[in-house]
């Protein structure tokens, strides 16, 4: 049986035959090649803050009982959390549910079976057990207590200490008193296993057997801040680095690690059978590669210094801070589930006029002021996500796809028509009176951009570059090949204005004022006056190739596919596209200050443009032999950029049948992805865990790339590389272009399966 009865007797629309079939014919061409990943759930993380109206005031423990209920205690008495959601944060407020406690003064806060205890100056009591639980301890000054069970567990054992003085009860009668020898308390654990107590001093480890009345110094050095014990080891934390024990012979394991995200630790914690870490800049948690994932900064706590992690209600891990509470939340996802949570925040928050706005205005982080407005390159994050809803639409059918779709459709056309141009279209429009015409020095001081549209009630900006230009020709080109009648007609023509506009111009983008735009340029006298190592020589050749064979494949006008020829043989546009992307670098001494300008470092809005623009170039390529050609250019500058893991790259690559194209760095890429794409500020020059490089001119930082939940910038045509981004939040990132073009872009070529369902495990399963 064929394909094309099968989707007959499905009883699919002919509609959705067609635009499947189209998605068909190239996504088995690289399916072919590499197993799809299966869409199975994966733990993805996220947070939900409550901040501490003082700022000031000291919080020391979070517990969570068997309930789900969530108590804080600060120095003015029990908190717990108030309302609160994903990017809403809510509150820590008093905490009134039990009058006989919080009438007390609480110097610390636990759990036993999983139930609150606490402690005050007179009792270790709690609420449970009809409450009697309640032990006079006879230490005004306690501040520290664990609890623990022997035997048969049903035999209650507690031990208290005021810093100095130590005393342990066994079903309400003390068993044992005494002090640590030169040092003070700062830390108590219970271990189950051997049925004995760990009391951690500044400068020792002790344990204490309660049975034997014993208590032994196992290890001693300066600095010691806080313990766990797990899996038969002992973990000692420092302010710098922990040290682990063997909890049988006490004997140490290796040396100190050192080698963490930040080594001033203030808490170790074993939370759902993972150790985490507290320190003075974030929290962090071992993985099984034995690396660490990163909590830093307001994407994930309110605050930095971490004075306590427990474990939260269901998979939560729940991190107080100097600042508030972190609920950071492990939910079972499918990267399909994933992409659809995405879409709302798109849809709710940067849609103006169809446009997908990359970047909403916040003040704060505060979601509920966000404003947005035009930008310098509406059309090209515009048409990426446009093409991921067009993507979405060819393998899902889904009508809210190809709504979504059409609406940028349409924005993307009223760039053109409102020029009142023939095949010239602008940056944005707006309505009149939102923008002042004023000159810009990086428009050479001429103007801004901002013209009155022929309607009175609209502006529209001009000043078109380039890469708007590869943004209009790969929405073009898609929606030309996978869609049918008149919006295929549509695409078609604009492509064809567009690059009549450009020929008939001398290879420039003609503004207003009659001259070129600054940055629409590909003629070979601009082109090529570049010396060989400018990266401008090879994009501008690379695209304006690609552009004018998407336009002779889909007009078959001879003069396309004759002014390509003119510009790769007469003026080597072949040669520049081809040259090896290891040949990319400064400007050569004796060049031109704009020569110079262009090459000082990277210019990853280049790589943007290439990658997109390979859609043009690849696949319409003039002879086979061309097409291998290009298939070379492209593979050597994916492999330039492999080091970046970009999900992006990697599926743009793979369009060109590709055998290998880094299929689980891609979806590391895309499961790793923030689903808060808030611009927090984000630190992370000062981890030890990660190994620097030299400064290059790729900009390359580290050995590694991060994950992009641990790094601040998110955008394809940012450094990904770069470690920090200090100051204060402006904006939210749109999920449209960053992180929608790649998944659905995979889904069309068939290397991400569709969500395969809910099974508890799955092979792909991250330590998020």
């Amino acid at each position: 049986m064929n394909l094309l009865t099968l989707l007959k007797q499905s009883g699919m629309s002919w509609l959705f035959y067609g635009t499947l079939f189209h998605s068909f014919t190239l996504s088995l061409l690289v399916s072919a090649q590499q197993t799809a990943y299966r869409d199975v759930p994966y733990r993805q993380d996220y947070s939900i803050k409550y901040y501490a109206a003082d700022t000031t005031l000291q919080l020391s423990h979070t517990c969570t009982d068997r309930n789900g209920v969530t108590q804080v205690l600060s120095a003015n008495g029990l908190l717990h959390p108030s309302g609160g959601q994903f990017q809403y944060p809510g509150k820590l407020v008093a905490d009134q549910t039990y009058r006989p406690v919080t009438d007390r003064k609480l110097s610390a806060l636990g759990l036993y079976n999983q139930q609150l205890i606490y402690l005050d100056e007179t009792a270790l009591f709690s609420n449970a057990w009809a409450g009697k639980l309640y032990i006079e301890h006879g230490l005004p000054a306690a501040r520290l207590f664990c609890v623990g069970a022997f035997e048969d567990k049903q035999s209650f054992s507690g031990l208290v200490s005021d810093g100095v003085r130590l005393r342990c009860w066994q079903n309400g009668s003390r068993v044992w008193e005494g002090t640590l020898p030169q040092d003070s308390v700062i830390g108590l654990q219970y271990e189950a296993a051997q049925q004995r107590y760990w009391v951690l001093g500044k400068h020792s480890l002790n344990v204490l057997d309660p049975k034997a009345g014993q208590l032994q110094i196992v290890f001693q050095q300066p600095g010691l801040t806080c313990l766990a014990v797990f899996q038969n080891k002992l973990y000692i934390g420092t302010h710098d680095g922990y040290q682990v024990l063997d909890a049988r012979s006490f004997a140490p394991i290796n040396g100190i690690q050192k080698r963490l995200p930040w080594p001033d630790l203030t808490v170790i914690s074993v939370i759902h059978g993972k150790l985490w870490f507290g320190s003075s800049r974030g929290a962090f948690m071992l993985r099984q590669d034995g690396a660490f994932n990163y909590y830093y900064g307001e994407r994930w706590l309110p605050g930095n210094t971490v004075t306590a992690i427990g474990e939260g209600a269901g998979e939560t891990v729940c991190v107080l801070t100097n600042k508030g509470l972190g609920e950071i939340r492990f939910e079972p996802m499918t990267l399909e589930q994933k992409a659809l949570r995405y879409e709302q925040q798109v849809r709710q928050r940067h849609i103006r006029y169809g446009f997908n706005c990359d970047v909403t205005m916040i003040q704060n982080g505060d979601l509920s002021t966000a404003q947005m407005g035009q930008r310098d390159s509406d059309n090209l994050w515009t048409s990426m996500y446009l093409v991921s809803q067009l993507f979405r639409y060819k393998v899902t059918g889904s009508k809210e796809a190809l709504q979504n779709c059409m609406e940028s459709f349409e924005a993307m056309e009223r760039l053109f028509s409102i020029t009142g141009m023939d095949g010239f279209f602008g940056r944005g429009f707006e309505r009149r009176g939102y923008h002042k015409f004023e000159a810009k020095a990086w428009d050479g001081g001429l103007t801004n951009g901002w013209n009155h549209a022929s309607d009175p009630q609209w502006d529209w900006r001009g000043t078109t570059s380039s890469d708007q230009t590869v943004g209009q020709l790969f929405c073009l080109t898609l929606m030309a090949e996978l869609m049918d009648g008149d919006v295929k007609k549509r695409a078609i023509t604009l492509m064809d204005g567009l690059m009549t506009n450009i020929v008939r111009n001398n290879w420039y983008l003609i503004d207003v004022d009659g001259k070129p735009t600054l940055w629409g340029k590909w003629h070979p006298d601009y082109v090529n006056s570049f010396p060989i190592t400018v990266g401008d020589r090879k994009i501008m050749s690379s695209n304006i190739i690609a552009f004018l064979q998407a336009a002779y494949h889909f007009t078959k006008k001879p003069i396309y596919r004759q002014e390509a020829y003119e510009l790769m043989e007469q003026y080597g546009y072949l040669d520049n596209l081809m040259r090896p992307m290891s040949e990319i670098g400064k400007a050569p001494q004796g060049a031109g200050d704009w020569a110079k300008m262009l090459s000082e470092e990277w210019n990853h809005s280049d790589d943007e443009m290439y990658f997109l623009a390979y859609w043009c170039l690849y696949p319409y390529a003039f002879t086979p032999e061309l097409k291998e050609k290009y298939r070379e250019a492209i593979r050597d500058h994916w492999q330039a950029e492999r080091p970046e893991k970009d999900g992006l790259w990697n599926l743009c690559y793979a369009m060109t049948s590709a055998k290998s194209f880094d299929l689980p760095e891609t979806i590391w890429y895309l499961q790793e992805f923030p689903l808060d794409m808030i611009e927090w500020p984000v630190l992370n020059s000062h981890r030890k865990d990660i190994d620097f490089v030299p400064a290059n001119f790729r900009g390359q930082t580290t050995k590694e790339i991060l994950p992009p939940d641990e790094r601040p910038e998110l955008k394809h045509n940012r450094n990904l590389f770069k470690l920090d981004r200090p100051g204060k939040v402006a904006s939210e990132l749109s999920a449209g272009d960053s992180f929608l073009l790649p998944y659905w872009m995979g889904r069309y070529l068939g290397v991400i399966s569709a969500p395969v369902g809910m099974q508890k495990s799955s092979p792909h399963v991250s330590d998020r």
